[in-house]
């Protein structure tokens, strides 16, 4: 189950990512960021309080904090990115923060086996392909490069620590939700100085209009990192974190193939073998 469970992860965190990189193309980063996440706060809000959720509270929950932290400024500087870069270079360099929760297996004492190793490896290398060979440009791609890679550990960071959050399915729900409203709070806090600075919150053309037009998507957003977080969760607890760290971390192919069939971008000849062999090391990586 535990490649069940992070290939839902890398599904769900893709098409996540091509929602998020849509919007921030008409709506601040930094709203969508909020707005997406207060609406996933409070879906999950109600499941909590449906499930008897408040009952799981304990120490394990500071994890959940500190993803909350984490994850709006990774959210931040990778729809930022998005918005800068072509999705199908941006989204598969995102995935580089991969190597933070494959440390972390490692320094607990996971050791792979033979096949899995060869499975990450040609994951992993897929995945770097799939970027293409974009990364030289011009200042707008250079700096989108940069804040790609921040977001990456920032990513990483927030898997590490979800992980480690719950141990029950209950308690995973709380454990989302202690992170959504961490981000909300992280993220508010944010907006309300950017906009203090004279920095516009809400888009210059259509205001709170374009907002409330967008919200099914911004709802969509917010519930598919949720959803992607949750099962990263529950295939790091029913299997080995370095297998379904690498297996997560294949959404940039979700996100380019979106971006292909929905945008027109058109995929490289590297960029299509980065694809296949990121498939290739996934079956790999589920044989071993």
């Amino acid at each position: 189950m535990t490649a069940v469970f992070a290939l839902a992860t890398s599904f769900l965190w893709g098409l996540a990512d091509f929602g998020g990189g849509l919007l921030t193309r008409r709506i601040p980063a930094l709203t969508v960021v909020v707005v997406s996440q207060t609406l996933a706060a409070g879906v999950l809000g109600a499941i909590v309080v449906a499930t008897g959720g408040w009952s799981e509270a304990g120490p394990r929950l500071w994890y959940a904090v500190a993803a909350g932290v984490v994850g709006p400024v990774a959210m931040l500087c990778f729809y930022r990115a998005l918005a800068l870069g072509p999705m199908g270079v941006v989204s598969p360099l995102g995935s580089v923060g991969v190597a933070v929760p494959v440390g972390v297996g490692l320094l607990i004492g996971e050791r792979p086996g033979l096949l899995q190793v060869a499975g990450i490896l040609v994951a992993v290398a897929g995945v770097v392909l799939a970027g293409g060979p974009q990364l030289r440009g011009a200042p707008v791609q250079r700096q989108a490069i940069l804040l790609t890679l921040v977001s990456a550990l920032g990513f990483g960071a927030v898997m590490a620590l979800i992980a480690e959050a719950s141990s029950t399915v209950t308690g995973l729900f709380l454990a989302l939700f202690v992170q959504r409203v961490a981000n909300v709070v992280i993220g508010g806090a944010a907006l309300s100085v950017s906009a203090r600075r004279g920095v516009p919150a809400l888009p210059e053309e259509g205001g709170r209009r374009v907002i409330l037009a967008a919200l099914p998507a911004l709802a969509f957003v917010g519930l598919a990192d949720v959803g992607a977080n949750g099962t990263y969760a529950l295939a790091a607890q029913q299997g080995p974190v370095t297998v379904a760290a690498v297996l997560a971390s294949l959404y940039p192919v979700v996100t380019a193939l979106a971006a292909r069939g929905l945008l027109k971008e058109r995929l490289r000849a590297v960029q299509a073998a980065g694809a296949g062999l990121a498939l290739f090391g996934t079956v790999l990586l589920a044989a071993g």
